[in-house]
């Protein structure tokens, strides 16, 4: 256990303090759920797994409320594993290191897993504390996440029986979400063609890091640099000045953040070689110029390299530019009903080459049907200009608001008596599970909240002490509003 035991409520924080300790990847959940099941049973708790992975744990009604309106619980066990590159670190044996970050609790140089491991340490909590008042509960702890929503996807439509859903993976203190976005990915695959290494060239390795990246959903309004975009930028405007060839680009990892690193290698004719470091270093110079207010971190190297690898030709170094250049990232469009709310959006998450193709992930989110069209359509007309080869999932359904919900009604008057407070009632930019679970079971009312997460899916990931606190509280008076 670490000091992350001692901090209040304690039943909750010493469950966290565990799950720090616990591998839990997306798609790699075995270890996390085993734990889980361990609770359920030193609990006696019933529970069942479904075929995918998820578990649904059943907690009876305390005396008097055994028949009320039963109650779900839902969060999704798995995290993001991102580090950063200078930093030792195996997510599948190590446990998460926590530090105090003012008034924020943090990892030290990865994720720290607040998302969702609060939810899960808060329903924990719930399974094990018999001093509460509630109705039926079914906890739903549902697996993978972070990687497309499958275990929600997976979720058979016969498991729960309640029709009241409490989801605890929002990131904003006093905030009630009553909607978000669908979303979906896309891979593109490019034949490309490489040559032996041209005589007389020297190679070049670039290294764009100390981005923050972030959640491409949460954080994409935020206009944060995506390092991949900032690098094809930079080549590709040195690619109008002078001739060189690509070795090699690579960035970016999960379809859901956005990329903090880029690194790139070139050959380029021994005699322009100080014309193309002075090219690039303006460029980027000039980017860190006009994201300084987001960016502060951000850092630029050039090094030599020894390069014994064949090299992209002519007409591949420069397709794989035009390409990449041209591919959409950020923002298409926001929302006319809500302010500040984004509507369209997508995210150039991940490049990479071999010996003969490029690949590209784009992870696209749209709160309407005809956006999501329309931005994967765009991609696609993208790739056909360079005559790229398809892969792409369904999307999944966003979750229309209910204003008219009766869990909304008691939330707010909850939140505003509670705190003091009138809670924020909206929709994000983001991929929940409710959507998925409410097109399963018809007549689901579903509402999000949890405490405060700044920066998901990145190493500065961190979250507020204090509203861990506030957000245990509103469950729990919550749970007991609603026998």
């Amino acid at each position: 256990m670490t000091f992350v035991s001692d901090f209040e409520p304690k039943i909750l924080w010493q469950y966290f303090d565990k799950i720090l300790t616990i591998p839990r990847g997306s798609k790699s959940e075995g270890k996390i759920r085993e734990y889980i099941i361990s609770v359920a049973e030193k609990n006696g708790r019933d529970y069942v797994q479904d075929a995918v992975g998820n578990l649904v744990i059943r907690k009876p009604g305390t005396a008097g409320h055994e028949n009320a309106a039963g109650v779900i619980l839902q969060a999704h066990i798995d995290m993001v594993n991102e580090k950063n590159s200078d930093v030792d670190f195996d997510f599948d044996k190590d446990a998460i290191v926590p530090q105090i970050d003012g008034d924020y609790l943090k990892a030290t140089g990865t994720t720290l897993g607040a998302d969702n491991g609060i939810g899960v340490a808060a329903m924990l909590a719930i399974m094990s504390d018999n001093s509460l008042e509630h109705g039926p509960l079914e906890l739903l702890f549902t697996i993978d996440e972070e990687t497309g929503l499958t275990g929600a996807q997976g979720l058979g439509n016969d498991l729960l029986k309640g029709r009241q859903l409490l989801n605890l993976d929002t990131e904003e203190e006093n905030s009630l979400c009553i909607g978000c976005a669908g979303g979906g990915d896309t891979r593109v695959t490019v034949a490309i063609k490489r040559i032996a290494k041209p005589a007389g060239t020297v190679g070049l390795q670039f290294k764009l890091t100390g981005l923050k990246g972030g959640h491409s959903g949460c954080d994409i309004h935020m206009q944060k640099g995506n390092a991949v975009k900032l690098m094809v930028r930079a080549l590709y405007a040195c690619s109008e000045k002078m001739k060189f060839n690509i070795v090699d680009i690579a960035g970016g990892d999960k379809h859901n953040a956005i990329p903090r690193e880029a690194f790139a290698t070139a050959v380029i004719d021994a005699g322009s070689k100080d014309q193309f470091v002075a090219k690039m270093k303006a460029q980027m110079a000039a980017i860190a110029e006009e994201y300084k207010s987001v960016e502060p971190g951000f850092t630029f190297q050039v090094a030599d390299a020894e390069v014994s690898t064949k090299v992209l030709d002519d007409a591949s170094s420069q397709m794989l530019l035009n390409f990449a250049q041209a591919m959409p990232h950020g923002v298409i469009a926001m929302n006319y009903f809500i302010p500040g709310l984004v509507d369209t959006s997508t995210n150039f998450a991940k490049i990479r080459l071999n010996d003969d193709a490029i690949f590209v992930l784009m992870s696209s989110r749209s709160a309407i049907t005809s956006g999501m069209n329309a931005i994967r359509e765009r991609i696609h007309a993208v790739a056909g200009l360079v005559n790229g080869s398809l892969e792409e999932s369904d999307a999944y359904p966003g979750w229309q608001p209910n204003m008219d919900s009766r869990l909304l009604k008691i939330m707010k008057e909850l939140y505003t008596k509670e705190t003091g407070v009138k809670p924020e009632v909206g929709a994000i930019h983001a991929g929940l599970e409710c959507g998925i679970i409410g097109a399963k079971y018809d007549g689901m009312d579903m509402i999000s909240f949890g405490p405060q997460i700044e920066f998901p899916h990145s190493p500065d990931e961190r979250v507020k002490i204090d509203t861990v606190g506030t957000f245990y509280k509103m469950l729990l008076k919550s749970l007991k509003e609603l026998v």
